[in-house]
């Protein structure tokens, strides 16, 4: 039987992507220790859309 692990897997969305009203989403997907954070994270990541560095949340 396969052990489960705390990493899991997130999806980051861009938080001002949304407010602009520009078609399609900034997304990232990345990995997250379960025990050590367990609420959501934000990050500060590239938008190739906007051109600039926003902040990105854990979506789900």
């Amino acid at each position: 039987m396969a052990k489960k692990g705390n990493r899991v897997q997130v999806i980051l969305e861009c938080t001002e992507h949304k407010d602009s009203g520009m078609a399609g989403t900034s997304r990232y997907i990345t990995t997250k220790n379960r025990k050590n954070t367990p609420e959501r994270i934000e990050m500060k990541k590239y938008n190739p859309v906007l051109r600039k560095m926003t902040v990105h949340k854990e979506i789900k």
